[in-house]
């Protein structure tokens, strides 16, 4: 990098992929000399104190007049305040509404000369949101405005050009894991509070939306059960909650699930795993996964989206059809009964995630992005 620079991260702050990317480049940034800024509704859930990085709470003034609080434009007065106060150089989007919106707005209100714009693109911003007719003007309106557009995978990449439009500026930078957070050796005593030492242990992690298929997740685990005994570790929270509370009660199974809610940890408990199970129906890259890997620990997942560009089928996890449950477990229990085969996919899955995915190879590839957004005319 030419200086340090002074960049503001507008992300959200739930327990989801999206902000706790936005999180973590801001820890690395600053930890490369960089100031940094994050601004949400509320502190995310991954935010530690950190010398260089600051986080400001958007405030949002109800009056009668308004059905509903204007988020976006209480988020861009924010933005463009920090902006003037901080001379910041980079507004950085994380998913793009509102905050893509709101961050070229902000550009708007204190000028071009002041300050660039970047977008991420996370997933459901672009196959969701972007997608439905109600949002799809203003998504491909902020897009085209921002100075530079990154999305978390190739297959984002090609799907935002597909769905939304056919920008070649669109680059593809995957998301990252910090292998001195994420390793084998994070679990520490925590495997002793989640099973016992007799039981294999599945873990998964997630935001228990629809597209998380967690009642798969629920039936993995039964399968797997019934040829060994076993412990399914569920982390995050989310509206099918229930679902799978409910799948694993009429499959006889809810005894051996451990349902943590958004724990502080979750290094600890994803380290625990001989597995993690993520038979999304689609994930626009699969943070979770990589982070499990990081941690030594094979994915079972689904043939979809963004993962197989992470995993490898047959080499650090297992890939199968989405809803292929049975073929899921069948190949899993094999794996786990076999164990130098089961070794091998914990040591591949770590190198993987460290040598290819790791913090130092990726995140100057968004430092390059900030200077050339910088230097565009």
């Amino acid at each position: 990098m030419q200086r340090p620079l002074r960049i503001g991260i507008a992300c959200y702050p739930t327990f989801g992929g999206s902000g706790t990317v936005a999180v973590e480049l801001a820890s690395a940034l600053v930890a490369r000399g960089h100031e940094v800024h994050i601004v949400s509704y509320a502190p995310p859930v991954r935010l530690l104190p950190q010398r260089g990085l600051s986080y400001h709470e958007v405030n949002v003034s109800a009056y009668p007049l308004f059905k509903y609080p204007p988020y976006e434009m209480a988020l861009a007065s924010k933005l463009a305040d920090l902006t003037r106060r901080h001379h910041l150089d980079i507004l950085h989007a994380h998913y793009a509404v509102p905050h893509s919106l709101s961050a070229v707005l902000a550009r708007e209100i204190v000028g071009r000369d002041k300050v660039r714009v970047v977008t991420t693109l996370h997933g459901t911003d672009v196959t969701l949101v972007g997608s439905d007719p109600a949002y799809r003007p203003i998504v491909e309106y902020a897009l085209s405005k921002a100075d530079a557009v990154t999305a978390v995978s190739k297959f984002l990449r090609d799907e935002t050009r597909r769905v939304i439009q056919d920008d070649p500026r669109i680059r593809a930078i995957p998301n990252f894991v910090d292998s001195r957070v994420f390793h084998p050796g994070a679990r520490g005593t925590m495997r002793a509070c989640v099973a016992q030492d007799d039981e294999v242990v599945l873990v998964h992690a997630s935001n228990f939306r629809a597209v998380k298929r967690v009642d798969d997740v629920v039936r993995i685990f039964a399968s797997v059960r019934r040829k060994m005994k076993a412990r399914l570790v569920m982390v995050g929270d989310g509206p099918e909650r229930a679902t799978a509370l409910r799948v694993a009660e009429e499959l006889g199974v809810a005894d051996g699930c451990l349902f943590l809610g958004a724990v502080t940890d979750v290094a600890a408990v994803i380290a625990t795993g001989d597995a993690f199970l993520l038979p999304s129906a689609g994930e626009s890259f699969g943070l979770a996964a990589l982070e499990a890997m990081a941690c030594g620990v094979p994915v079972v997942g689904a043939l979809a989206g963004g993962l197989p560009e992470v995993v490898r089928d047959g080499i650090d996890g297992i890939l199968e059809p989405v809803g292929a449950t049975d073929v899921m477990a069948e190949r899993l229990s094999a794996l786990l009964l076999d164990c130098p085969r089961h070794a091998a996919a914990r040591k591949a899955a770590q190198l993987r995630a460290t040598e290819e995915f790791g913090t130092d190879s990726i995140v100057p590839l968004y430092e390059a992005v900030y200077l050339e957004a910088l230097n565009a005319p």
